[in-house]
């Protein structure tokens, strides 16, 4: 069976075609903001621009007629930039007289690094832009038991970047300072209870820089500090829950340091790790073509009528059936 999925949550207007062996093909175009962060709208101008050239690199190595099922990118997510990938998804669909899949974001980055990695049933840390979860399969529904209080990790670190007027995206920059960082300075630690905070600490970072402290001493305190925040949550849910297996995704999960923190805390607790290759880490549409046909195997189709997006939509809302 051969599932096609669109993802197009933010930036990046993606589109995958998986079957149960592995992936046939992947494509995508990531929109660059001129300056600052992004601007939804601005997002999905360039994904309606793009998604015709994006379909037909993809339709280069796997024929339309052989797809089975057309998935989608449901939610959480940008609206204006969701509604782009749903429409192109409703479509296809309804020009090749195949099934809709919507899909949750979240949860799809939970099973291609599972499907990856060959996790069986690990606490995932789930670190993007928006998002900042600790997530488990709890009975037949994935539940957060830890999770940011404000910003996402990666807008955190995107927004450190632009006040040292680093380019989009941010994270791999700071990451690239943080490396020649010699001196760690002391920064807000916010853990309240299994939730974590990241607003405070990159306002305090930027003030240390515009005090004139060494920016790449300022950016490796910031990643410690606040990797150090996700590590402490994901193991203290390891203990609760006695999992020994951690598995970390996410485009923030190809830092290398954050892996590094994850992975000894693994061995400190004799705990598997595992992290997917790198260009499975970011939003992809293979994530969403693997979670779509785990979906339409298990009788989890959408009429185009009923396919809305949904721009709020939590991982706890998906029954999983598999």
């Amino acid at each position: 069976m051969i599932s096609l999925g669109i993802e197009s949550t933010a930036w990046n207007f993606s589109v995958g075609v998986v079957d149960e062996d592995g992936v046939i093909a992947l494509a995508g175009d990531a929109y660059r903001p001129k300056e600052g962060g992004i601007h939804p709208r601005e997002a999905a101008q360039h994904h309606a621009e793009v998604a015709g050239k994006v379909l037909r690199k993809v339709f280069e190595k796997v024929s339309p007629e052989d797809l089975d099922v057309i998935c989608f990118s449901q939610g959480p997510g940008m609206g204006p930039c969701l509604r782009i990938g749903a429409t192109v998804a409703r479509a296809i669909a309804l020009k090749l007289k195949k099934p809709l899949v919507g899909v949750n974001h979240c949860l799809a980055h939970v099973e291609i690094g599972r499907w990856m990695t060959g996790a069986r049933d690990p606490v995932a840390l789930y670190v993007s832009g928006g998002n900042s979860q600790v997530i488990a399969r709890k009975g037949n529904r994935y539940r957060v038991f830890g999770e940011t209080l404000d910003i996402g990790i990666g807008n955190a670190l995107d927004k450190f970047a632009r006040h040292l007027t680093l380019p989009h995206p941010g994270g791999p920059r700071v990451e690239e300072l943080a490396r020649n960082g010699k001196r760690y300075i002391e920064m807000p630690y916010v853990v309240k209870g299994m939730d974590f905070s990241f607003s405070g600490l990159v306002t305090y970072a930027m003030n240390l820089v515009d005090r004139g402290e060494r920016r790449e001493d300022v950016a490796f305190s910031l990643q410690e500090t606040a990797f150090a925040m996700l590590v402490e949550v994901t193991e203290r849910a390891m203990a609760y829950l006695e999992k020994d297996e951690c598995l970390l995704v996410g485009g923030v999960g190809a830092n290398s340091r954050l892996q590094e923190m994850l992975r000894i805390m693994c061995e400190d607790r004799n705990a598997e790790f595992h992290a997917p290759p790198r260009e499975y880490m970011g939003d992809n549409g293979a994530m969403i073509a693997y979670t779509g046909l785990l979906m339409h195997r298990h009788g989890m189709d959408v009429d185009v009528e009923e396919s809305h997006i949904n721009p709020d939509f939590r991982i706890e809302e998906v029954e999983v059936r598999w």
